[in-house]
């Protein structure tokens, strides 16, 4: 099935092969719009997952299951269950039984202030099981300074930034006052025991962390009350299929339960992600038509020089089609080169940035975006897709380009040509 087109792919090899040096620079050119959508793509990509990985996966979770009440006001009355409470511990064990869940943790949410001395700072507080809490969020990661709350004690876990306002380090005790679910104005002594930074101003400020268990004295809650069930999926992507799943398995036992996935919660990273892969078809656009340009070039250069060629050719009773064949199988030639050339040089430097991505923290630090973490590290993925997409525009810009000066060839009349 292939010999038809193989004297064809020979003469068009041959042909390029007359003017090496124009041919090398119009196929790097190609290989070189071609690498340069691929890696960019995946730098941006990269981007991209570090942002939704840390946005999501440093305190939030990306799934989360709580009351139907509870968002947005989030009331500290609005407990999985209502005011009955629920079986924590089995709704724990249904959301980790997911495929695609990796851990899953029970939290419970509260306010107030926590002083020390004479200084004083307005405070989330967030209850967590601190060993099934390590297996959700990479904020408990981040330790500074002592270690995690344990047990059941009244232990706080607090930022950076928090310990600096109120001047105080592990070891030291601080006040907490927080409105109770009855009413009543909670408020106990608590221990700090150790001291994070999550790189993040909002966080490392104004959040403590302390067992769930504690929180729930403080505040007046029963041990069956918890506020939300967080969820870690290591592809975030996956998150609304798992939330789709657990929504019909959870209705069952725990019916009054909403589970929502990260795209819900925090809709500008899914705007963010979606921008750029329209910026990812905008620089394919880009790229290649400007490589059409170099492509043309070259083939109305060769063309032009072998108009007695095609008239001798046309003179012996060849047709307007078997040169127009000749010159567009010369395309697909120098496109299967650029290709060729372009994937050699593209797919070693993706493994690379892939296995090691350079640190660039001695130019800038961390910084947000979209509410996520990004760390200093350029991160490349896999573009599998615009990898494919990239191949199919570099044929289409290598044959489109020649489809003028193959037409032109064609059209080439024996008499005028030869006569010059």
């Amino acid at each position: 099935m292939n010999r038809p087109a193989a004297p064809w792919l020979r003469l068009g090899w041959r042909n390029l092969g007359r003017n090496s040096r124009r041919t090398v620079l119009t196929a790097g050119g190609l290989a070189l719009g071609y690498c340069s959508v691929v890696v960019m793509t995946g730098l941006g990509r990269g981007m991209v997952a570090e942002m939704i990985g840390n946005g999501t996966g440093v305190l939030s979770g990306q799934l989360q299951v709580h009351s139907r009440d509870y968002l947005p006001e989030r009331s500290v009355h609005e407990t999985i269950g209502g005011r009955d409470g629920a079986d924590v511990e089995g709704l724990v064990e249904a959301v980790a039984a997911d495929p695609a869940v990796i851990a899953a943790a029970p939290r419970v949410y509260g306010g107030g202030l926590v002083s020390g001395g004479d200084q004083t700072v307005a405070a989330g507080l967030i209850g967590i099981d601190p060993k099934r809490e390590a297996n959700v969020s990479l904020i408990m990661r981040t330790g500074e300074a002592g270690r995690h709350p344990s047990g059941e004690a009244n232990e706080l876990w607090i930022g950076q930034e928090m310990a600096r306002q109120l001047s105080v380090e592990p070891g030291d005790e601080l006040v907490v006052v927080a409105p109770a679910a009855d009413g009543s104005l909670g408020n106990d002594l608590f221990t700090v025991v150790g001291v994070f930074r999550s790189g993040l101003a909002e966080i490392d400020g104004t959040i403590a962390f302390l067992p769930y268990q504690s929180l729930q004295r403080l505040i007046a809650l029963s041990s069956d009350r918890v506020h939300e069930i967080a969820a870690r999926i290591e592809d975030a992507w996956e998150a609304p299929a798992a939330q789709s799943r657990l929504v019909a398995s959870l209705s069952v036992s725990f019916g009054g339960a909403k589970v929502e996935d990260w795209t819900a919660f925090q809709p500008e990273m899914v705007q963010y992600a979606r921008l750029f892969e329209s910026f990812e078809w905008v620089l394919l656009v880009i790229v290649f038509v400007l490589a059409v340009f170099g492509v043309a070039n070259t083939m109305l250069m060769a063309t032009f020089e072998r108009r007695r060629e095609f008239a001798v050719l046309r003179a012996l009773g060849a047709t307007p089609g078997v040169v127009l064949k000749s010159v567009l199988w010369e395309s697909v030639v120098l496109g299967a080169a650029s290709l060729a050339l372009g994937a050699a040089v593209t797919l070693p430097l993706l493994v690379w940035w892939h296995e090691a991505p350079p640190d660039v923290s001695w130019l800038y630090g961390d910084f947000t975006m979209a509410g996520g973490l990004v760390r200093p590290v350029l991160r490349v993925e896999y573009p599998f897709g615009m990898m494919v997409f990239a191949a199919f525009a570099l044929f289409v810009t290598a044959i489109g380009a020649a489809l003028l000066p193959a037409v032109r060839a064609g059209r080439v009349r024996p008499a005028d040509a030869l006569q010059d």
